[in-house]
C-alpha cells in the first residue's frame, strides 16, 4: 500500500503486475484471491486510477534502446522494506498451523501482492498447465507436480480446473492443459489410443497409484476373527455375519447411492453371484454420506460391514478396508454389454471380478517439447504406494485441507517417497524451498 501511495503520487495512475506465483515457496494465493484483496484496500478511494493484470513468474526486465518510460526504484521506509511473506510464513510453520498461514497470510495479501513474490523459476523449463481434477487425491497430485517442477525443474505451472472428460476433450482439440495426472481411462481409453498413436498426447504413467480401483470391501476386523473371508465366494456363504440392517435374517450387501453408474454394475452382480438365493438382500444406501456413514457406523461399534467401495479415497484409508477378491474376470462382453447396464438390459449377468480400473498420468506433446527429458522421466517415476496416499486423503479430511496443504505435508513427511521420482539436484532445491 505504501509503495502504491508513492507511486500514485508520481503517475497519478498505476498498472499492478501479479506474478504467477501460487504454490512457490508455500504461497497459498491464486490470482483472483490476491486481485480481490487489493481492490478490496484500494477502492473507492482509488477507483479507476488502477489496474491489475496476471503476468507469468518473470525473471528478468531488459530493455536494448530508450523505451519511452523509466524503469525506477522506489525507495520505502525501513520497517515496509523488511516485510517478508517467506519469513512471516515460516514463522507459522513454526508454530505448527499450516491452516492458519492461510488464513492470516490473507490479511497481508494487499502486501505481499505489491512487494514480494516467491522464489523464482528457472527459464529453461517454460510454462506449463496442470489439470487440477474435481476430486481429492488429483487436486493433491496437481500441487505435488506444481512444486516439483517449479521447484526442481524451473517450470513455471499454472492450474487449471479439470475433470475427467472435459479435459481430455481439451487435451485433444486443444493442447492444453499439458498434464493431467489422474486420469481414469476406462471411458475414453479408444480416443486415447488413437490421440497417443498420434503424437498428440503421452502415457507416461499407467500405475500413478498403487492399489487403485474399484471392488468390494470388508473392514479388517472382520478378517481377525474370520481370516477365511478373502473371497467373495466365502463371504457369500456367510450372510449370518452380516446381518442387513432392516432384516437381520438376511445378510446386507451395501451398493452405491442411485445414478451412480456403479449402482447399475452392483444390482447386476447381485444378480449374477445368485445372491437372494443364498441369503442376501441389498442396503440401498441413499447417498455418498450414506454409504460413508454405514461403514463408518460398522467400523466404531466392531460390526462386520459388506459392499461397494473405490480407492484411492480417505475411507478406505481411514478404516484400513481391505479388497475382496472377486474371482475370475468375467470377459469383456459379460462387462460391457451387461453388467454396466440398466438391469432390464442385462437378462443373463455373469458373475465376474470388477474391470480393471485404468489410470494414468497423461501429457500432450507440448509438455514434452518444454519440459523435456527430465520433465517426462519424473512422471514415469512419480508412483504413490496406495497406503501413502490414502493416509494423505485422511490427514486432509481429518484437517479440513486442501490438495495444497497437502501437498506440503507430503513432501515434508514422505521424502523417502518423493525423492526416488527426481533427480539428486532436484531434491535438493524442492527440500531448500519447502
Amino acid at each position: 500500500y505504501t509503495l502504491f501511495k508513492e507511486i500514485i503520487k508520481k503517475t497519478g495512475q498505476v498498472c499492478i503486475q501479479i506474478r504467477d506465483v501460487q504454490g512457490v515457496d508455500d504461497n497459498p494465493f491464486d490470482f483472483e484471491t490476491v486481485k480481490k484483496n487489493i481492490e478490496d484496500r484500494l477502492n473507492p478511494e482509488f477507483e479507476g486510477q488502477f489496474k491489475i493484470m496476471l503476468v507469468p513468474n518473470i525473471t528478468n526486465i531488459c530493455y536494448g534502446r530508450g523505451v519511452g518510460y523509466k524503469i525506477e526504484e522506489i525507495v520505502l521506509d525501513e520497517e515496509t522494506q523488511k516485510i517478508s511473506a517467506t519469513k512471516i510464513r515460516a514463522k507459522m510453520r513454526e508454530e505448527g498451523d499450516i491452516m492458519k498461514i492461510k488464513r492470516i497470510l490473507l490479511s497481508l495479501a494487499v502486501v505481499f501482492g505489491l512487494t514480494s513474490f516467491g522464489s523464482v523459476a528457472n527459464a529453461a523449463c517454460g510454462n506449463i498447465t496442470i489439470a487440477n481434477m474435481n476430486w481429492a487425491s488429483a487436486n493433491f497430485m496437481a500441487e505435488v507436480d506444481k512444486i516439483i517442477l517449479e521447484e526442481g525443474y524451473g517450470c513455471s505451472v499454472e492450474l487449471v480446473p479439470g475433470a475427467t472428460m472435459p479435459t481430455f476433450t481439451s487435451m485433444q482439440e486443444k493442447g492444453e492443459p499439458d498434464v493431467a495426472p489422474e486420469f481414469w481411462a476406462n471411458a475414453a481409453i479408444i480416443a486415447l489410443n488413437k490421440a497417443i498413436d498420434e503424437g498428440k498426447m503421452h502415457s507416461l504413467n499407467k500405475a500413478p497409484i498403487t492399489g487403485l480401483g474399484e471392488g468390494w470391501w470388508v473392514l479388517p476386523h472382520t478378517l481377525k476373527k474370520h481370516p477365511e473371508l478373502t473371497t467373495a465366494e466365502a463371504i457369500l456363504a456367510r450372510p449370518d455375519l452380516f446381518p442387513h440392517p432392516e432384516d437381520p435374517s438376511k445378510g446386507g450387501f451395501h451398493i452405491c447411492p442411485p445414478g451412480w453408474n456403479c449402482e447399475l454394475s452392483n444390482r447386476n452382480l447381485y444378480k449374477a453371484f445368485d445372491m437372494e438365493a443364498k441369503g442376501w438382500a441389498i442396503v440401498e444406501t441413499g447417498s455418498a454420506a450414506g454409504l460413508d456413514g454405514s461403514i463408518a457406523k460398522a467400523a466404531e461399534r466392531g460390526e462386520n460391514w459388506f459392499g461397494y467401495y473405490w480407492s484411492p479415497t480417505a475411507i478406505i484409508g481411514k478404516y484400513d478396508m481391505r479388497a475382496v477378491d472377486m474371482g475370475a474376470w468375467g470377459g469383456k462382453d459379460n462387462w460391457d454389454k451387461c453388467i454396466v447396464l440398466p438391469e432390464q438390459e442385462c437378462g443373463d449377468p455373469k458373475a465376474t471380478s470388477w474391470t480393471k480400473s485404468e489410470v494414468y498420468t497423461i501429457v500432450t506433446e507440448n509438455f514434452k517439447n518444454t519440459a523435456g527429458s527430465a520433465g517426462m522421466e519424473y512422471f514415469k517415476k512419480r508412483t504413490y504406494p496406495g497406503p501413502v496416499m490414502n493416509g494423505m486423503l485422511v490427514w486432509m479430511g481429518e484437517n479440513q485441507a486442501e490438495g495444497a496443504d497437502a501437498a506440503i505435508e507430503f513432501l515434508k513427511t514422505q521424502e523417502s517417497v518423493w525423492s526416488k521420482w527426481v533427480s539428486s539436484d532436484a531434491a535438493k532445491k524442492i527440500k531448500k524451498a519447502l
